[in-house]
């Protein structure tokens, strides 16, 4: 990025006046204040067109606009993105992910505001999807490019990528904590004191100004009604199990519906066909339509026969029967449906408030199902509340992030006890069949994801072309021995590779296997180096990961592997130059 005569002049008054460790503190207030605006902004627009969606001139009880609106917003959003921001915006979380392990924390411009605009489009519109991950890439996209605009180095460009993110989270809940440990355990950043102090002043600024700006129309939060009763823990640790087997159908349809929709090449075919099915959807059950916290506020508020009135199949049961559980039954099985299909047609937004969604509908369903035969009554309204922990918990493999939110968001920690129950749970019974969470699978396939070990971390950060050498001195097939002991005399290195005119690699010659011969001055017009060369048991390309790289030294045995890309002879990598190089870097990575 381009530096302002401007800018550079107040990084010159800076290094004179300010500390670094109060220069970074100061950028985390403005990352916190810039997320929470744009928090605000997204909020606002997406419960503006929801609202008028909603109270739409000419509705009837059987919304048939449901059918239309969803396929719109789209539509919209697909329109903005080929025409206007011209790149793949979706995936927020995966994308911060990628952004930190391989392109050193740098994200584009435009990405403070694309997914902002997209998401209102698609969410206000009934989307299927939350704007919670929208917002926190945008989040960590300001952080970004505020690190990158006062030239800040790797490290604290991802730290104040995580100040954004925790600020938005903050902002969107107005939760503070749970933004600090959604940075901490989502984007895998390391728990230090040189990190959490910054995260939790970016973190509060985001909440304090989404406070100040938000009024309580769009506010998610509850108030406790129920105790806690010891009694109820055997259903809290079945509630964990029971979330934890929805988390992994949740990932599971996922997966299939977006591979299944991707299928359609043509992007505005793809668009109908999702938008379409959506369609169908939340005109069948319209509390899929949106985010669905208003179907989470009608629920826990005591009036869950609201999520009928809209519903075609609202006449044939009330809210108190098995008709009604049944008709929860398939809001919880669609909704991972409608999401997918939201997001696979071309919508942009997250799975956080699906979860959300979800966890809510699960933890009512099986309290409510509890209450009516097991002849207990346990509180359908703090099951509803932790059943959302436990989707959010095995989803996103976040529990922390999962008690956290659901104890800010309830004003208290009188659910504490449940809440790491069935958050824990629900945890260690995906972890058990799927290691990796929606925001991380993908990435850790193809071998970008960072983590919270400093050794794998500092691994990812590293790529072939950083450790190359291009100092080996090379040879061709149609040398004498007497030519090559001339190359080796001016070589301080062991190996060398054999080149072709071309520069195409065809081998390669150790000393040790000339040592025996390269004094015998009556060999040396009789041996030429394809003599003398042979083909290496591995080499490696520039577009290697480094954990290729480590595995092929570990699987050949070899300590130099020459780098070929497409036959051509870029440059020879040694183990124990990666080794130091990796070393310096860990030592770096680790220092506070």
């Amino acid at each position: 990025m381009e530096l302002q005569p401007w800018v550079e002049k107040f990084l010159v008054w800076r290094q004179k006046h300010l500390s670094d460790r109060n220069f970074i503190l100061i950028l985390c207030v403005i990352i916190g204040l810039l997320a929470s605006i744009a928090a605000v902004v997204l909020k606002t627009g997406v419960h503006y067109f929801e609202a008028w969606v909603r109270n739409t001139p000419g509705r009837h009880m059987e919304n048939y606009f449901f059918l239309i609106f969803p396929l719109i917003g789209i539509l919209i959003t697909v329109f903005y993105i080929r025409n206007f921001v011209k790149e793949d915006i979706g995936h927020g979380v995966s994308r911060i992910l990628y952004a930190i392990s391989r392109n050193k924390g740098v994200m584009k411009m435009h990405n403070m505001w694309s997914s902002v605009v997209a998401c209102t489009f698609t969410s206000g519109f009934g989307g299927s999807v939350g704007m919670e991950a929208p917002i926190v890439s945008t989040g960590a996209a300001i952080g970004s490019n505020v690190a990158q605009a006062v030239k800040l180095g790797h490290k604290r460009t991802v730290l104040l990528m995580g100040c954004g993110a925790a600020a938005a989270i903050a902002a969107i809940f107005k939760a503070p904590i749970a933004g600090l440990i959604f940075a901490l355990e989502v984007l895998m950043l390391d728990l230090t004191m040189a990190s959490i102090i910054p995260l939790l002043t970016a973190a509060v600024t985001g909440a304090i100004f989404s406070a100040f700006f938000l009024g309580e129309g769009v506010e998610f939060y509850f108030t406790l009604k129920d105790p806690f009763d010891f009694g109820s823990i055997p259903f809290y640790i079945l509630l964990g199990i029971f979330t934890g087997a929805v988390s992994l159908y949740f990932s599971w349809m996922n997966g299939k519906v977006e591979s299944r929709i991707k299928k359609i090449n043509k992007p505005y075919n793809r668009v109908m066909i999702g938008g379409l099915v959506l369609g169908v959807l939340i005109f069948l059950f319209p509390p899929l339509f949106g985010e669905g916290y208003f179907t989470m506020r009608s629920m826990l508020s005591g009036q869950p026969e609201d999520l009928l009135l809209e519903s075609p199949f609202g006449h044939l049961m009330d809210n108190s029967g098995l008709l009604f559980i049944g008709f929860l039954v398939c809001v919880l099985f669609f909704k991972a449906i409608a999401t997918s299909l939201t997001t696979g047609a071309g919508g942009i937004g997250g799975v956080f408030a699906p979860s959300l969604f979800m966890g809510g509908i699960s933890g009512f369903i099986f309290s409510r199902l509890a209450n009516t035969f097991s002849g207990f009554n346990i509180s359908e309204y703090n099951f509803a509340l932790v059943g959302m922990a436990g989707l959010i918990a095995g989803v996103m493999h976040a529990p922390l992030t999962a008690i956290f939110l659901i104890a800010e968001i309830t004003g208290g920690y009188e659910l504490f006890i449940p809440l790491i129950i069935t958050a824990s749970i629900s945890y260690l019974t995906v972890n058990y069949f799927e290691p990796h969470s929606l925001y991380t699978r993908k990435l850790a396939e193809t071998g970008d994801l960072i983590t919270h070990h400093k050794d794998k971390a500092v691994l990812t950060l590293l790529n072939v072309e950083s450790v190359i050498e291009t100092n080996l001195n090379t040879v061709t097939p149609e040398m004498t021995l007497g030519e090559l002991v001339k190359v080796i005399a001016k070589s301080k290195r062991n190996i060398f590779p054999v080149l072709d005119p071309e520069g195409n690699f065809l081998g390669i010659v150790w000393l040790d296997d000339v040592r025996e011969i390269m004094f015998d001055s009556s060999k040396y017009e009789q041996l030429k180096v394809r003599n003398l060369m042979f083909q290496p048991r591995a080499t490696v390309s520039l577009t290697d990961s480094m954990d290729t790289v480590m595995r092929k030294f570990r699987e050949s045995e070899l300590w130099n592997m020459a780098v070929v890309e497409n036959g051509k002879y870029k440059g020879y990598i040694s183990r124990s130059n990666v080794f130091n190089i990796y070393r310096n870097m860990l030592i770096e990575f680790s220092e506070e």
